[in-house]
């Protein structure tokens, strides 16, 4: 299929739901439900705050009017579940657009951090603190082991990839999941090692969770989210001659071997500052980039901003879910991504299978 396109634009012909005006009503439209599913989610929970008082907490921060405010509601809003639900909201659009920039970047729909070992990689840091303890490993937090082991996994797989100077997307596929494959087990063997109190905590976190997340877990995350887009979105042109082949690429006048290099660094970095927040989330980089393309098509210009509201939406939702489905107990957010994912995906699959037999 990719072998009979001739041009990047062909993209934007194949079939889809979406085009014309019609877009930018589709992006008002996925930015009003981002900001209903934000209000809900920091409005429900074990104590309900109606969406009214909310607002009037959230614009008073703003304004540097905080006098008068009712302190339980205050605390509730602003101290615990807003920065929550923003860090949500920046790590399922984060991932969303990373799933996009590695499916391009292998010219495979299954690709996501995990398939690269980025994910598992991160992991395994993580964990290793956990298990081990900060002090052993000279102070290092979890946050800093889970980034320094993501950078670590990504310099493997880019070394173990490359061939001659070069990097292909089968190679690159290949290395990715050797890496990942060590990195889990690696992860197992220090889970054996752990007391079952440890152990607890440690499966929690690999299932993915945004239980604790605070207003000093967003700034991070959100530049890295933001720099990633406006690169990404830059270089639409380029990841739409990606996905057709490296010949049309290069026949277009694009260096392919240097921009697979520099996706592959912009999207394991972004990897690495989502995973050290939210733990091993799966299936959102995956699944969502499939329902952009389905909604607007293939253009990643079009694709980048869709999957984004698409992902900040939808793990906002996700987190919502996980606090209040079994509360007072909390879920890892990371079964309802695969809960939803699996059949989400299932379904895309047989869709694309009547698509092709017709």
């Amino acid at each position: 299929m990719q072998r009979t396109l001739g041009r990047p634009d062909a993209l934007s012909r194949r079939p889809h739901l979406v085009a014309g005006r019609a877009t930018v009503l589709l992006y008002v439209t996925l930015a009003v439900a981002l900001m209903a599913a934000v209000t809900a989610a920091v409005s429900l929970g074990t104590v309900t705050v109606p969406a009214r008082d909310v607002w009037q907490v959230i614009l008073r921060h703003i304004f540097g009017d905080t006098g008068g405010l009712d302190p339980l509601q205050n605390q509730i809003v602003w101290d615990l579940r807003l920065p929550r639900v923003l860090v949500a909201a920046v790590v399922g659009a984060s991932l969303s657009v990373i799933g996009v920039g590695l499916q391009a970047l292998v010219r495979n729909p299954l690709a996501d951090p995990y398939m690269l070992g980025i994910t598992p990689g991160a992991s395994l840091g993580a964990v290793l603190v956990l298990a081990i303890g900060s002090a052993a490993l000279h102070g290092l937090g979890v946050t800093g082991g889970a980034f320094a082991a993501a950078v670590l996994t990504m310099a493997a797989v880019f070394l173990i990839a490359q061939r001659s100077g070069q990097l292909t997307d089968t190679r690159l596929i290949l290395a990715g999941v050797a890496v990942g494959y060590l990195a889990v087990a690696a992860t197992s063997f220090v889970q054996l090692q752990t007391n079952p109190n440890q152990l607890a905590g440690i499966m929690f976190w690999l299932m993915g969770s945004l239980a604790g997340a605070a207003w000093s877990d967003l700034r991070i995350p959100a530049v890295a989210l933001a720099l990633g887009v406006v690169w990404l979105f830059t270089q639409g042109r380029a990841l739409n001659a990606l996905m057709i082949g490296d010949d049309a690429a290069a026949g277009l006048g694009i260096d392919v071997h240097r921009f697979r290099r520099r996706l592959l660094v912009v999207t394991s970095l972004m990897t690495a500052t989502v995973v050290v927040v939210a733990g091993g989330l799966g299936f959102v980089g995956l699944m969502i980039p499939h329902i952009a393309r389905l909604v607007v098509g293939a253009e990643h210009r079009r694709v980048l901003p869709t999957s984004l509201l698409v992902g900040a939406t939808f793990l906002v939702l996700v987190d919502l879910a996980s606090r209040t489905v079994a509360r007072p107990d909390e879920l890892p957010a990371g079964i309802f991504t695969a809960g939803i994912g699996v059949p989400v995906l299932l379904w895309l699959l047989q869709r694309t299978g009547r698509g092709e037999g017709s």
